[in-house]
């Protein structure tokens, strides 16, 4: 392999990660929104974000081809489980094709969760969600704290229960 070439793969490989989220520090922003969005179920379903008012939920912001979502997803998974009904959480893929998306929850059990569609990008932008995987956290109140970024399943059940408080 020559010099030239590894240093494009290299360099491919870098801008990969990038793009992925790889970066483990978070980058928190709070807001308060109203949503008006609709948007389509990866099941084909109309969903209308005004059916969140008043309930604690999360957005998960994922990508089917980002290698650290597709870590995350089990843990994510597991705690929308423990969460039941007092927290809905709610997958947002973006940046990717319908048929991979499906895959991504066929492969990572996630098929217990609801997922919104965002192949436009304005789910994503309305939360300021610039990379994957991130987390949106909506208290009843709607005030809505922002997490670029990767988390534990520690700390994402944590923040999750937080929002009942």
């Amino acid at each position: 392999m020559t010099v030239r070439l590894r240093l494009v793969l290299a360099l491919a490989a870098m801008m990969l990660v990038a793009a992925c989220g790889a970066d483990t520090t978070t980058e928190t922003q709070s807001s308060r929104a109203e949503t008006t969005l609709q948007a389509v179920t990866l099941d084909g379903d109309s969903f209308d974000f005004a059916s969140l008012s008043g309930q604690p939920t999360v957005l998960w912001f994922w990508a089917p081809w980002c290698t650290i979502c597709r870590a995350e997803a089990p843990d994510v998974a597991k705690v929308a489980q423990r969460l039941g009904a007092d927290v809905r959480v709610l997958g947002i893929p973006g940046r990717g094709e319908e048929p991979a998306m499906r895959q991504f929850v066929a492969d990572t059990g996630l098929g217990d969760m609801t997922h919104v569609v965002d192949a436009s990008g304005e789910i994503w932008s309305t939360f300021g969600v610039v990379e994957q995987p991130a987390f949106a956290f909506i208290d009843g109140a709607g005030e809505i704290e922002v997490v670029n970024g990767t988390m534990s399943a520690e700390e994402f059940e944590t923040a999750a229960r937080a929002l009942l408080s």
